[in-house]
């Protein structure tokens, strides 16, 4: 065997022992060589495809325009396949359609051209890329279904937590109603025990200022029946004095009681009326001119830039008359009392001072606390009411009240009303 017989046979062998398929095909498109690769793809026996256009291989819509391809390639040598290969489409014999790649490569032999079509079957890549997507839409789909199963369950989860939060926040609420309930039930049990405690002192301090005046009173009455004789007119009427001043005493601690009593109630409203301060002044110094000790004088200091104001008259009469009574009786005989008023378009100012006892240091910062005595006038009558009443009678005004006082040698007390004149 020569070199030449030897060398084609070795090509025969690899030609047929080729995995993919091998079709060589002339300037026409006719069938010149198959391998058996090509014919277990396409399911043809050789004889069946030797001979026969290429198109035969192809579907429709693609084999009618397969000829001019070969023309057009062979005027433009512009390539589609050859030289370049591509994914296309395959018709078996039976008809089934497979996909593989193809690849032409042009051969030029001496005396005529041919092509060659290695042909890969994508088959089994196909079905593993359809499978794959079918895995991934699948995925997909569960990813879809799985998110939607979150979304639901993350739905569920906030619901909850703002059922929960809407749970605490309603037992805030209670508790804070609770605790406002148990804020209220201690201030009327702090309230109840201060009116006990008022009680009681009243009680005990009704109980000594009572004592005295009903006394005097009693032994008064009693020695006015034994002076039936003309010439002792006198001592009937000391004691008719003591009986009045006495009795002037109760209807104090009465009205102290009587005012306290429609304050803590909040039964006290102020009347804002206009009148005369001058007249008002006056009227007050007329009436307590009655209860001053011997020698005491009251020393009046008026500066009206405007007589007539507006302000509850009677309220602002209490609180003259309540200071102006304590500066007398925590006086001497002979003490001398100033009082001083002045009124501008914007307030009613007045101050009453006196050369009297004085308070105590230490007792000074419970002055207008109720039943609150000093504890140098032990000795002297009184309920311990005024200044709280005073206090609480310039706060329905909207006023201001300060004093300055010093042991043994007086205290001054100064308070400003607003003048409602404008």
């Amino acid at each position: 065997m020569n070199s030449k017989s030897d060398y084609k046979l070795r090509l025969k062998a690899i030609f047929d022992a080729a995995v993919d398929g091998i079709i060589i095909i002339d300037q026409k498109g006719i069938i010149e060589e198959v391998n058996g690769a090509s014919c277990r793809l396409f399911g043809y026996e050789e004889a069946e495809m030797i001979g026969q256009n290429v198109n035969i291989l192809m579907l429709s819509e693609h084999s009618k325009r397969h000829d001019s391809y070969l023309k057009t390639y062979e005027e433009t040598r512009q390539a589609k396949i050859i030289g370049t290969g591509r994914e296309v489409e395959g018709k078996k014999k039976n008809g089934d359609v497979f996909p593989f790649w193809l690849a032409v490569i042009e051969v030029a032999l001496e005396d005529r051209t041919i092509y060659t079509g290695f042909i890969h079957d994508l088959t089994e890549i196909k079905n593993a890329e359809k499978k794959l997507k079918t895995m991934n839409e699948n995925l997909e789909k569960k990813v879809v279904e799985r998110t939607y199963e979150l979304e639901n369950a993350v739905n569920q989860l906030l619901s909850l937590n703002r059922q929960l939060e809407e749970e605490i926040n309603n037992r805030i609420k209670a508790q804070s109603k609770l605790r406002e309930r148990e804020s209220e039930l201690e201030k009327s049990l702090a309230k109840e025990r201060e009116l006990g405690e008022l009680k009681s002192r009243f009680v005990s301090m009704a109980s000594h200022e009572f004592r005295t005046p009903l006394s005097t009173i009693l032994s008064s009455v009693s020695l006015i029946g034994r002076y039936t004789d003309t010439d002792q007119q006198a001592n009937r009427d000391k004691h008719i004095n003591k009986v009045k001043s006495s009795v002037t005493h109760l209807t104090g601690i009465l009205n102290d009681f009587l005012s306290m009593n429609k304050l803590e109630e909040g039964k006290i409203n102020s009347n804002i009326e206009s009148f005369d301060a001058v007249e008002l002044a006056k009227e007050v110094v007329d009436e307590l001119k009655t209860i001053l000790k011997v020698n005491q004088q009251i020393i009046c200091d008026y500066n009206f830039s405007t007589q007539h104001v507006s302000s509850d008259r009677k309220i602002l009469k209490n609180i003259l008359i309540n200071l102006i009574s304590n500066a007398i009786k925590y006086s001497d005989e002979n003490g001398i009392l100033r009082y001083s008023m002045q009124t501008t378009p914007e307030n009613i100012e007045f101050s009453i001072s006196d050369n009297g006892i004085g308070i105590p240091d230490e007792d000074q910062k419970h002055l207008f606390d109720r039943f609150f005595r000093a504890s140098n006038v032990i000795n002297i009558e009184g309920t311990g009411l005024g200044l709280n009443i005073v206090k609480k009678y310039v706060e329905i005004l909207n006023g201001e009240i300060s004093f300055a006082s010093k042991l043994y040698e007086g205290t001054t007390f100064n308070v400003k009303i607003p003048n409602h004149q404008n």
